[in-house]
């Protein structure tokens, strides 16, 4: 498993109303290779949230092996998987999650307080470069509700950025932004991903997936099809045929 980030075998995950058992997973088996760009798609109830969540040791399978950077990530209890997350894992959700009365700097420090192994100089340090790294580095004082959309957005992938993780995991990360400011964000996962990041994100939109190099597409639970994108989508260049337009800045 040398260049695998990930390998999934034969992943199930049930919950259980009442009596009644719910399949949410139905036998997955996957491979992501070091740099890939996976878009996982499926209609509402397919399992893709549920493979996000399990990706994200947010959750645990109810049956299968899940790997993870060649850990056994079945072998592991509650504070290692909190360790892996941390110290493996960036996380993008579609509502920023960004804490409301502090400043971007601080928002992108916050994965560093669970390692104490940083001291504050470093942990300041590392932010600066994340929010640098997304083109934030003059808004970093600024507060959440100072800031557009997209740079909210931006500032929640930086903090997925500062622990240099070897994955990060987007759910739906355009879905609350206008459609300048998706490409914007995709142009970002592209650089991000010519880099050498990898990168999974899970969407609705066929139109988004296109921005990926691979799509995953679930349906009931299981792997309805996997292809390559062969008509790749690349944003930088849709941007440049977009009309300028006024964006609200938040400069307070």
């Amino acid at each position: 498993m040398a260049n695998k980030i990930i390998e999934i075998r034969n992943l199930r995950k049930d919950y259980h109303v009442g009596e009644v058992t719910i399949h949410a997973l139905r036998g997955i088996d996957l491979k992501i290779e070091t740099g890939e760009y996976v878009a996982i798609m499926g209609a509402s109830g397919s399992g893709k949230s549920t493979m996000l969540n399990i990706l994200g040791c947010l959750d645990k399978p109810s049956d299968g092996d899940y790997w993870l950077d060649n850990v056994d990530v079945k072998t592991l209890d509650k504070d290692e998987l909190a360790r892996l997350r941390n110290q493996k894992l960036g996380f993008v959700f579609q509502a920023y999650n960004l804490l409301p009365r502090t400043t971007a700097l601080e928002n992108v420090e916050l994965p560093l307080f669970y390692n104490s192994k940083i001291r504050s100089k470093e942990r300041k340090e590392r932010a600066i470069n994340a929010l640098e790294a997304v083109g934030l580095a003059d808004r970093r004082d600024h507060m959440p509700n100072q800031l557009s959309g997209g740079q909210q957005q931006r500032v929640a992938i930086a903090r997925s950025l500062v622990n240099d993780p070897v994955l990060i995991l987007a759910d739906e990360p355009t879905g609350n932004l206008d459609t300048r400011t998706s490409f914007e964000i995709m142009e970002l996962f592209q650089d991000l991903n010519e880099k050498g990041r990898t990168i999974i994100y899970v969407t609705h939109e066929s139109d988004i997936a296109r921005f990926a190099t691979r799509n995953v597409i679930f349906k009931d639970g299981k792997i309805l099809r996997e292809n390559m994108v062969t008509d790749r989508q690349f944003a930088r260049d849709i941007l440049k045929t977009l009309p300028v337009e006024n964006i609200e800045e938040f400069d307070v």
